[in-house]
């Protein structure tokens, strides 16, 4: 079907400026966005047929009049304690049924929801908590030791913790108590500041009070984290227009999509990967959303083996972990439409690795990517058929534009030059919260009167449309799709008395595809030892997520430097390069 579009999009047309035009039908192309709340496009979308699955929780399945039902009551539950417009609600949950009420609930009311990595270090959540203002947490029960001590430091009045057996079957359930839940720190039954997910849903049946709301589309609807082009902590606001945006825009892209498909969602929702394109998407298409908290390969397995997912996004470790799965040697994998790979540059090896795989395994398509950022969603290219060049990163998605910028004067170049790739269209950001230099920064206003976002990504476009990435321009370490920013470690290690200096390099992994890397500097009276190294470890996990904990440090005499005198970290990672190679 797409064939013929393209072919007659291209006989008709041919865009010499935006080449990837070409690959739209006229359709495509005069695509009207929706105003609409994202809560009301999801209710406009699914329409009359409540009675299709909307997610399966380890294999329990909710309608979408249940799903409705329990947003629903959640919106009233919230509006109970006082959750009114413009209010920031934190979502500190992973992927599970109770995370996408809320998430829904919020926008519903006109609050924001603040979406948070549960395992965020005490000190990030804090920090996130104070950021934003949030006075409303929903926090999931294994964090509650963990994150109920700096809580008073913060304006939060009232948390609702959450168990990840809530919503599972009563197998699992009663298997999960047992074997975790039962040993967990629970608050005080005095400590009316908590309060379970139960006696939380109770509140809003019960609460009768009407409202009204109107959300407008450049609202402020959800703040996502990252570290931004600089590396210090952010939250991306993101406004309803944006959100449904790329909603939109990806439902173009998987024409082959049809309700009653079914997505395995293994991208967190902290994540706009994660949140815009595998939960938002897939429910506004009336697809099934098959949740998986966290990548288990006995899980991963019997999802496989017993709901047979049409499509499945992630990241690269995600393909590896999949190939190394010796479970799923004999899945038959020919029900397959999409398979999409994002978060991080898949190389050209390991894509056609995958395809090898997937083809042994009797799926009829090859593996696709997805290239954006927070601050765009998710997503701002995609390829698909006849844009699915080894290497590429696709496509710019439906009004989307793509313009490759001279990393020094910031000047448009030509088709075919590398430069910084900058991005125009309705999925950029509101901007960056409190911070208006770094978002004057980083949304640019080009000669043509447009709003670009500087990506810090170097790439170039080809003379038929299709975008290539070839590096980044900022310093950052992509582990299992996350961003890892060295500043952050090394600001950290050097508050240890023992560290006179730092300096953080990404290194290979085997199926993390990169893990930081710390070189050393020590002050006088300190020398090198296992026990300084543990310290230093247990430093950087009680302040850092765990995925940008380093898993090796090395201590150094000294460090190379650059012409300017500043460490020469590129150095140290080709010095780490060669002494690699040498140890094959």
């Amino acid at each position: 079907m797409r064939f013929f579009k393209d072919l007659m999009t291209k006989i008709f047309k041919k865009n010499n400026d935006q080449p990837w035009l070409d690959y739209y039908s006229r359709e495509d192309r005069s695509i009207k966005f929706t105003t609409k709340s994202i809560y009301e496009y999801l209710v406009e979308r699914v329409g009359e047929d409540k009675d299709f699955i909307a997610l399966n929780y380890f294999g329990r399945k909710f309608s979408f009049n249940e799903f409705f039902d329990n947003i629903n009551i959640c919106a009233r539950a919230l509006r109970s304690y006082g959750v009114k417009e413009g209010d920031v609600v934190t979502i500190c949950l992973p992927n599970m049924p109770e995370a996408i009420y809320t998430f829904y609930a919020c926008n519903k009311i006109g609050a924001i929801a603040d979406m948070v990595h549960p395992l965020s270090s005490p000190e990030q959540v804090r920090y996130y908590l104070k950021e934003s203002k949030s006075r409303f947490l929903l926090l999931v029960d294994f964090d509650y030791e963990k994150i109920s001590p700096i809580l008073t430091d913060t304006l939060v009045y009232k948390t609702i913790l959450v168990s990840p057996k809530g919503s599972m079957p009563i197998g699992l359930n009663i298997g999960y108590t047992l074997t975790r839940s039962i040993m967990m720190k629970k608050p005080k039954f005095s400590d009316r500041d908590f309060m379970s997910w139960k006696e939380f849903m109770a509140r809003g049946i019960s609460y009768t009070k009407k409202f009204d709301i109107k959300v407008n589309k450049d609202d402020v609807a959800v703040i996502l984290h990252s570290g931004g082009t600089t590396g210090t902590p952010k939250g991306i606001m993101i406004s309803n227009y944006s959100f449904n945006a790329i909603a939109m825009q990806a439902s173009i892209n998987v024409i082959d999509v049809k309700p009653k498909d079914k997505i395995l969602t293994i991208l967190p929702i902290f994540h706009g990967f994660g949140l815009a394109i595998c939960i938002h998407t897939p429910l506004c298409l009336k697809v099934e959303t098959i949740l998986m908290p966290e990548y288990d390969a006995n899980r991963f397995y019997k999802i496989w083996k017993n709901d047979k997912p049409n499509a499945i996004l992630g990241v690269p470790t995600l393909w590896e972990a999949m190939m190394n799965n010796k479970k799923l040697d004999n899945v038959n994998m020919s029900q397959l439409k999409y398979i999409v790979s994002g978060g991080d540059y898949l190389t050209i090896p390991n894509e056609i690795k995958i395809n090898e795989f997937l083809h042994k395994h009797g799926a009829h398509i090859n593996i696709t990517k997805g290239y954006g950022m927070t601050e765009s969603v998710a997503a701002t290219a995609y390829t698909f058929p006849g844009t699915n060049e080894p290497g590429s990163i696709g496509i710019p998605m439906v009004g989307n534009s793509f313009q490759i910028c001279d990393i020094d004067t910031g000047e448009p170049l030509k088709i075919g030059e590398e430069g910084e790739i900058c991005v125009n269209g309705p999925t950029l950001m509101v901007g960056y919260l409190n911070n208006p230099k770094e978002t004057k920064n980083v949304l640019r206003k080009h000669k043509d009167g447009k709003i670009w976002l500087h990506t810090g990504d170097i790439g170039y476009i080809s003379s038929n449309g299709i975008v290539y990435y070839t590096q980044r321009l900022k310093r950052m370490i992509v582990v299992s799709g996350f961003n890892v920013y060295p500043s952050m470690i090394e600001e950290i290690l050097e508050s240890h008395p023992a560290v006179k200096k730092s300096c953080v390099i990404g290194i290979p992994h085997p199926y993390k595809m990169h893990v930081p890397k710390a070189f050393l500097l020590l002050n006088d009276g300190y020398s090198d030892s296992p026990k300084l190294k543990k310290e230093l470890k247990e430093l950087c996990k009680e302040k850092l997520a765990v995925y940008s904990v380093p898993k090796e440090f090395e201590v150094r005499d000294s460090f190379p430097k650059t012409l300017m005198n500043k460490v020469d970290f590129k150095k140290l990672e080709e010095e780490e390069k060669n002494k690699r190679e040498k140890n094959k």
